[in-house]
């Protein structure tokens, strides 16, 4: 009898909770829709329409159709050259990146003394903005690499390499942090009776940790993957515009777009919307994949 009572007094309050929430959800959602649709969805719309058209300025364009498109992905084009660098850039970082962050997380989850100070060194570079520190990283690889009468812009695989090791430095603390708080939230009665049922630490990761700490995994993967996409403050100041073998896809846009011998903004602005759909394609694919592995494991 008591048990009904209770029962019927939840239920009313979650119907009285649900009319609250009603009320007063248009109040609290409606500023942040209309920023959005503001900021993010009509300037993106404009964008998709200027890619079709020659413009200079938003007041003197002319509708050309495709041929921007065509004009992106022309046989002199450095579309496919940036995006293949890109591409190469983003597997490599993806791996290094992550595998390393989870490393020094199991590291500084073991109770070693200093810890919180590794941590707060790690996590360190990531407070830097990103054109300081391609300005940085550029002085000091371009200062090793003069003693053998080289430069970061002589070789494709300078600058390429350059960049890998400047975002690694830069993003692993970050990854760190999440790695950290995701093995810190895996129960200890799990980790106590793997110990028990006579599980090496290598097991313990490998069959514990990792299938526990999956959703962190895919956190940070999203991150890195879109991170190196749309890299492009650090990939200017470490290599330059001067250097279009050099340039990632986020940069090749921006010097399609502003310099233009014409002054038409039209291709660049088609390579960024067949970018956003790639990006968007690929980290779609990333994350329902993971999401797969995740409810598999």
């Amino acid at each position: 009898m008591e048990q009904s009572i209770i029962l019927r007094s939840l239920k009313g309050e979650k119907r009285e909770m649900a009319k609250y929430y009603k009320k007063w959800f248009p109040l609290f959602v409606l500023p942040l829709l209309i920023c959005f649709a503001f900021f993010v969805i009509l300037p993106f719309g404009m964008g998709f329409f200027f890619s079709f058209t020659k413009y200079k300025t938003i007041a003197d364009c002319t509708w050309t159709g495709w041929t921007n498109y065509a004009l992106a992905f022309s046989g002199d084009s450095t579309f496919w050259h940036a995006f293949g660098m890109t591409v190469a850039f983003v597997i490599v970082t993806m791996l290094i990146i992550n595998v390393c962050a989870y490393l020094l997380a199991l590291l500084l989850t073991k109770g070693l003394k200093g810890t919180s100070f590794f941590r707060a060194i790690f996590f360190m570079p990531n407070l830097i903005g990103g054109i300081v520190l391609g300005y940085i990283w550029n002085l000091l690889l371009n200062g090793i690499l003069l003693q053998f009468d080289q430069n970061l812009t002589s070789k494709v695989s300078y600058g390429f390499w350059g960049l890998v090791l400047l975002t690694c430095w830069q993003q692993i603390g970050y990854m760190m942090v999440i790695y950290i708080a995701a093995i810190n939230g895996v129960p200890n009665e799990v980790l106590e009776s793997a110990k028990i049922d006579g599980a090496s630490r290598f097991k313990t990761t490998t069959h514990v940790l990792l299938p526990m700490t999956l959703p962190a995994i895919t956190i940070c993967s999203f991150m890195t993957l879109t991170n190196g996409f749309k890299l492009y403050d650090q990939n200017l100041a470490l290599n330059g515009r001067t250097s279009p073998d050099n340039m990632l896809l986020a940069l090749d846009i921006y010097s399609t777009m502003f310099n233009a011998g014409d002054g038409n903004m039209g291709p660049g602005q088609a390579k960024a919307v067949v970018f956003f759909f790639m990006v968007a394609l690929i980290s779609y694919a990333q994350v329902s994949l993971s999401k797969k592995g995740e409810t598999e494991a």
